[in-house]
């Protein structure tokens, strides 16, 4: 069941982010859309995608799970992008920073590139 939400903008993003809504962070989503990320074990060459809304949640809900904080500093809208930085941390203080630039159609995600890097 598609849920109805207004155009994703910085505010929608930061507060479904921060309060670890992975049902509200889907629902930004359009159901083809394609995210990306690349990190220490999906480099850019070969970068992670995850296909689909159902897909997405599932990795939503994933992340939503973790006993982390999440922190969204900063949001730039241009056009149809919007870009955001997020910093993470563990309970064990384990620090996970995050660079995404999202791409909208209709004022939904379509595309999202997602560059994260974390302590080890």
């Amino acid at each position: 069941m598609l849920t109805k939400t207004k155009t994703v903008d910085g505010a929608a993003i930061k507060k479904a982010i921060e309060g670890r809504d992975g049902k509200l962070l889907s629902s930004f989503y359009n159901d083809d859309a394609v995210v990306r990320v690349i990190d220490r074990n999906n480099p850019p060459s070969k970068p992670r995608e995850i296909r689909g809304r159902a897909a997405i949640s599932t990795f939503w809900d994933d992340i939503c799970s973790r006993a982390m904080t999440h922190k969204v500093d900063t949001t730039v809208a241009e056009g149809d992008n919007l870009a955001f930085m997020q910093a993470c941390a563990y309970p064990d203080g384990t620090k996970v920073y995050c660079a995404a630039m999202l791409e909208l159609k209709n004022g939904r995600i379509a595309k999202q590139t997602v560059v994260q890097a974390w302590d080890e």
